[in-house]
């Protein structure tokens, strides 16, 4: 399954992880971007792993940590 992030997701990204190098760390930055980067491959490899929309087809929620999900 092909995963991709639209603008918006692009900018809020951008910005949630210039906030964790600033408010955080580098070492917190990379940690959150490689959970992030393994929960994409997870979903593209075996989207039924995430729980599926029931309004949407082919939408899945994804949970990379306790505060950030992605769909």
């Amino acid at each position: 399954m092909k995963v991709f992030l639209s603008v918006l997701a692009e900018t809020k990204l951008l910005k949630l992880t210039e906030y964790l190098l600033e408010n955080w760390s580098l070492s917190t930055r990379d940690k959150f971007i490689s959970k992030l980067t393994e929960k994409i491959k997870q979903i593209s490899i075996q989207p039924d792993s995430c729980p599926k929309s029931s309004e949407f087809e082919n939408l899945y929620k994804c949970v990379v940590t306790k505060q950030t999900t992605f769909y």
